[in-house]
């Protein structure tokens, strides 16, 4: 089998056979083939699709790259949820807890933030002492004694993907749907849940910018997850603005702590509920979105997500003490408002640009190696269709150096758009798929 007779049945539009694709994958992943024949490859699946039976194959070969995460060890249904990744989403710090106070069982591995996205694992670590390197067994003891753990993925998951995603992105392939449904179901099919729930996120601060898009991704996922044995939902949601109002590691740790506290709600509540049916109902647990939805509001109200907060950081080396007193969480020394400079109804703001003036004060990666603070961000106090008065605070920013603050705040101002008249807001819940 050669990669040259591979490449060229895809480029003239054939399909792959699973054992040309494990090939390929096995060839890769051992050095063995190029990586000037693996771009063109991908730039000939870019233009050419793949089958639902090519993406599963390409899938599995991946998944089974490396390390598959063995959960046969911890009892009950397991369930895991994915963020295709945006602007403030702080959903798996709520979602998780909630879901796990229901009676499933949460075994998460997530990751870092990079650029405008911040990354699940530097908001749990802004808890001091948190650890997200608690190996497997422990890992595994703990989702079986407090039904959940949130934890990195490790270096032998997948890594394949490591070294494909690498090259989509510096050879402008990384929109091809069936390479980014590869990549991302290849990592949760490794990590060993039963029941899989997707938010893709669509709008100016998402990868997919487009409703139809987000489908298409969303319709991909799903149909891969569920070939694959998998209960498998995706729930296409905003990122047309922050989700939320905190944008920042710390600062939306805070936000969830909040939620979790049934002193917020809005669309972080709206969104936990709408995933966390999901997943109930996949699982069995409820017979419907109504019951789903009223067992995690059930949750909240009891105290029983804070709780499972709580436990999820004192078992992973933190301390309870910091999620029922925020105050003791990282705090930046300099904090500044932002007065607008004019008056009338917020009609856009720019999603990813917020995103990434959080990252120039420091708040998120502009490569892997960054180091970044925990402390720094802004909170919007103003949202789309809302009426701004001249004068008034668009948020505050918070900041290591006063000027790094105005800096911000002058940014700030530059992503925000006003109208004369009231501005319909947008809708959080596109579509479930």
């Amino acid at each position: 089998m050669l990669m040259t007779d591979l490449i060229a049945k895809k480029r003239d539009g054939g399909e792959l056979s699973g054992d040309e694709i494990r090939f390929m994958i096995d060839g890769y992943v051992r050095g063995k083939i190029a990586d000037y024949q693996m771009s063109a490859m991908c730039m000939a699946i870019l233009f050419r699709g793949m089958t639902d039976r090519e993406t599963l194959d390409l899938t599995m070969a991946m998944m089974h790259s490396g390390e598959v995460v063995d959960l046969s060890g911890i009892e009950g249904i397991k369930a895991d949820k994915h963020s295709t990744g945006g602007v403030g989403d702080k959903t798996s710090l709520m979602l998780c807890p909630m879901v796990a106070a229901c009676g499933l069982r949460i075994a998460k591995m997530s990751g870092r933030g990079l650029g405008h996205t911040g990354g699940t694992l530097d908001k749990l670590e802004s808890f001091p002492g948190y650890n997200i390197s608690i190996g497997e067994k422990r890992f595994i003891e703990n989702v079986n004694r407090i039904g959940i753990a949130l934890i990195g993925q490790t270096a032998d998951i997948v890594p394949a993907d490591k070294k494909l995603y690498a090259l989509r992105d510096v050879t402008g392939t990384v929109p091809s749907i069936p390479l980014i449904v590869s990549s991302i179901m290849s990592k949760k099919l490794a990590s060993g849940a039963d029941v899989i729930v997707l938010d893709v996120k669509c709008g100016s601060g998402a990868f997919m910018k487009t409703e139809e898009q987000a489908r298409e991704l969303a319709r991909g996922l799903t149909r891969i997850g569920r070939l694959a044995g998998k209960k498998c939902a995706a729930v296409i949601t905003d990122m047309d603005q922050p989700l939320g109002c905190a944008v920042g590691n710390a600062l939306e740790v805070k936000e969830a702590i909040s939620v979790l506290r049934g002193e917020t709600g809005g669309d972080l509540l709206e969104l936990c509920l709408t995933l966390g049916s999901c997943i109930l109902t996949e699982a069995g647990i409820a017979k419907d979105s109504n019951e789903a939805r009223k067992m995690l509001q059930e949750t909240i109200d009891s105290g029983a997500a804070l709780k499972k907060l709580s436990e999820l950081v004192e078992a992973q080396d933190g301390s309870a003490r910091d999620v029922y007193d925020t105050a003791r969480l990282p705090l930046a020394p300099v904090q500044l408002e932002v007065p607008s400079d004019t008056s009338g109804y917020l009609s856009h703001i720019e999603c990813e640009k917020v995103g990434l003036i959080s990252m120039h004060l420091g708040g998120g990666r502009v490569t892997k190696e960054s180091e970044i603070d925990l402390s720094v961000g802004l909170v919007l106090k103003k949202k789309v269709g809302d009426h701004v008065e001249k004068g008034e605070s668009l948020g505050t920013i918070h900041a290591a150096t006063m000027e790094k603050a105005q800096e911000a705040a002058d940014l700030l101002r530059a992503c925000c758009s006003f109208a004369d008249t009231p501005v319909e807001r947008p809708t959080l819940i596109k579509a479930i798929i």
